[in-house]
């Protein structure tokens, strides 16, 4: 027996040497692995330098090649240049070095176009208006420059000057516009108020610094001046940002030292735990979260810890399912690299990641691989996917009129005109678009091409190539000729089928130019099935308690 005892002492500590060689072993032949290639890249990198044909730009292929390395992990590893931090900046700051202004390029354009100046920043003050061109910036053509070459151009250190010629559409001469950068805060929460006489309606745009204090901040003040008995805090649209940030949030609505998210990642050491570490501003007033598909990351976690902490109710569509953290490495040369590190877990234990990825694929995660959790008070909710919200709000989609109007400019350039010939509106709130207004809108529409084909009009046109195909044409060609004269026939009543709509999107822009942001946001409220749906459960007591419970 005891020879049979140290027999098994031998086997087992010949096991964990052999053991520890495997893994001595592996780690070697990952090393070694690692270490041969960067050779070889370097190698191959030199020689397409020195060797290769055509004039090579040293920096453009490097890029090329990282890119495309960090293309096979996930979407949200990215290797940000020095040229593009200022971009990364604002991302997590909301500040940046520059004029102050939104821009984009599209394909009907060779110049890139101003879409919004910020209301009382260098671009605003020196006269720019939304739809001016930037044909030249510093002497240097801006002709088929896309709009991160010319955000990057743009983009400085504050005091700077930067001079740049501009073609305004109604101007007959491009003129040139010199502005001096300045340190550009984009606000938060651009607007604040009550919706009615006692409820309060806040919108976050990003989770940037001081997300938490801005929205306390917000709420202090509208509770101050008024009776405030419910709140409205709105994440559509809401990428994200500093995980922080969601914990401070939630910290406004939950008490002090409860668990907001937990990370975990490949190594066990840096799992992290995130408390809240304040006293609330309020644990008791009825409170609405509005989502909907575009609701991601650090809004996923507001959202998903008042519901799995039963503290508020979810109204929308269901989120955009991300669950993962990103952190940053400095690279080198003022350069950094966002790299997923973890996963985050909110306090039911879910995981709301709804995408796996693997050597740059991705793969939604299948139903029937969900698992269910429960909230505080006993409620179902599942892993695998976005939040879903308590109560879902159908939203209209955008007629294929209206997306044309969009997509090729013609609402945003009729606003461009309409500015020019009206040095002044309504304020926000009152303003409307009138029949006249309209009737001039169609004038202007049919002097663009507005053309588009309708999903219907695509299955004809299969079927008529199919038909060809198996020699059937003939037979059906009457047929599809008449079908094809009814469509038409039919989307020329698509605007005024469809004006209700087409009105909405004009007054949208059109108010933006003149009241910015914060005024479209305002005019907005009226009309918006999100927030009819939030007022219409706040009203009711009765039925607020019976969801959460």
């Amino acid at each position: 027996m005891i020879v049979l005892k140290k027999y098994k002492k031998i086997v087992l500590l010949v096991a964990v040497m052999m053991s520890g060689v495997f893994f001595i072993s592996t780690d070697y032949n990952k090393y070694f692995e690692i270490s041969k290639n960067l050779e070889i890249f370097a190698n191959m990198y030199k020689e397409l330098n020195t060797a290769y044909v055509d004039e090579i730009d040293p920096a453009k292929l490097m890029r090329t090649g990282i890119d495309a390395m960090l293309e096979s992990l996930d979407p949200y590893t990215n290797y940000i240049s020095e040229a593009e931090m200022e971009g990364f900046k604002l991302q997590i700051t909301g500040k940046y070095g520059g004029i102050g202004a939104g821009i984009r390029k599209t394909k009907e354009r060779d110049y890139v176009v101003i879409t919004e100046p910020y209301e009382g920043f260098p671009a605003h003050k020196a006269g720019l208006q939304a739809g001016d061109m930037i044909i030249s910036i510093a002497g240097k053509s801006a002709k088929d420059k896309t709009t991160k070459e010319v955000s990057n151009i743009l983009k400085g250190a504050p005091g700077d000057e930067v001079t740049f010629t501009v073609r305004r559409p109604g101007t007959p001469k491009d003129f040139e516009v010199t502005v001096t950068r300045e340190e550009v805060k984009i606000p938060n929460v651009p607007y604040s108020g009550m919706i009615d006489d006692e409820t309060a309606y806040i919108t976050l745009t990003t989770f940037s610094e001081r997300a938490g204090k801005n929205v306390a901040d917000a709420l202090q003040k509208l509770q101050k001046d008024n009776e405030v008995k419910s709140v409205i805090l709105d994440l559509r649209g809401n990428g994200g940002g500093l995980l922080k940030e969601a914990v401070n949030l939630s910290n406004v609505f939950i008490d002090k030292g409860e668990e907001v998210v937990t990370t975990r990642s490949r190594s066990v050491e840096n799992d992290r735990s995130f408390r809240t570490l304040n006293k609330p501003m309020d644990l008791e007033v009825p409170l609405v979260v509005l989502i909907d598909a575009s609701s991601a990351s650090a809004s996923e976690i507001v959202s998903g810890v008042m519901q799995d902490l039963d503290r508020g109710i979810l109204i929308g569509q269901e989120s955009f399912g991300k669950g993962l953290v990103q952190n940053t490495r400095e690279v080198g040369y003022g350069s950094k690299l966002k790299l997923t590190t973890a996963k985050y877990y909110i306090p039911s234990g879910r995981c709301i990641q709804a995408v796996n990825y693997k050597d740059g694929k991705s793969t939604t995660i299948k139903d029937s691989l969900r698992t269910e959790f429960k909230t505080r008070n006993g409620r179902s909710v599942f892993d695998g996917a976005g939040v879903k919200p308590d109560i879902e709000v159908e939203i209209e989609e955008l007629s294929n009129i209206a997306r044309t109007l969009v997509r090729k400019n013609i609402i945003f350039d009729y606003a461009t005109e309409y500015k020019q010939r009206n040095a002044e509106i309504a304020p926000a709130k009152a303003y409307t678009f009138s029949e006249t207004d309209f009737k001039d809108f169609e004038r202007f529409l049919n002097e663009r091409d507005h053309s588009y084909d309708t999903a219907s009009e695509k299955e004809l046109k299969q079927l008529e190539e199919k038909a060809k195909k198996e020699n059937y044409y003939d037979a059906i060609k009457t047929d599809l000729e008449a079908m094809t004269r009814k469509i038409d026939a039919d989307k020329k009543k698509d605007l005024y089928k469809h004006k209700k709509q087409i009105t909405h999107l004009l007054e949208q822009e059109i108010i933006k130019r003149y009241y910015f942001q914060k005024g479209s946001i305002e005019a907005d409220l009226d009309d918006d099935p999100y927030i009819e749906a939030a007022l219409k459960v706040l009203k009711d007591p009765n039925r607020y308690k019976s969801i959460l419970k």
